[in-house]
């Protein structure tokens, strides 16, 4: 708390206990002084947050095109009784709806069974590890649409989040003399 007298000149000079000098000058304190130099750090870490948001929005939609066109590379339609009949294999949906198909299908031409739960010498069992692969092979394009949303939703975040950063280093400070 500073204290002020009347040193018989007119003016009131300050017994600053805080950092400031004597002549009821206001200077910033360490706190304000220390903000303003956090700015710079600040934008600097908006800065790499944005670029970052920018990496991640544009890988995110690199790989979902990269696994469209390569499922619509295979020319899979998906069969009449599908959830989503008579659609390309492009995108998760129909991958999924394939999927589920396919194991419908694999069950049926095996009695129910599963490859595991056929007999080594069963003709069957081929039938159940092509569908079983099939069905991998499509909740992988699956799994990889949904992971390049995610990282597309986190560039967005990121982005959002440096443009904060940016907004709040470039505040102005208010000094308010102390008088």
């Amino acid at each position: 708390m500073s204290t002020t007298s009347d040193y018989g000149d007119g003016s009131d000079r300050r017994d600053l206990d805080n950092d400031g000098p004597p002549g009821g000058v206001a200077t910033a304190s360490r706190a304000e002084r220390r903000d303003a130099q956090g700015t710079g750090a600040t934008k600097v870490i908006s800065i790499i947050s944005i670029i970052s948001g920018i990496v991640l929005v544009l890988g995110g939609i690199l790989t979902w095109v990269t696994v469209a066109n390569t499922l619509a590379d295979e020319k899979i339609t998906t069969s009449p009784d599908a959830c989503l009949a008579g659609r390309t294999v492009a995108d998760p949906f129909t991958a999924y709806c394939e999927a589920e198909v396919i194991s419908k299908h694999a069950l049926e031409a095996t009695g129910g069974k599963t490859y595991a739960e056929l007999g080594r010498d069963d003709p069957l069992r081929d039938t159940a590890m092509t569908a079983s692969f099939l069905r991998a092979s499509l909740f992988t394009s699956v799994v990889a649409f949904g992971l390049s949303a995610l990282v597309v939703g986190l560039g967005i975040l990121f982005i959002l989040i440096g443009v904060a950063l940016r907004q709040l280093a470039s505040a102005v400070t208010v000094v308010i003399p102390r008088l």
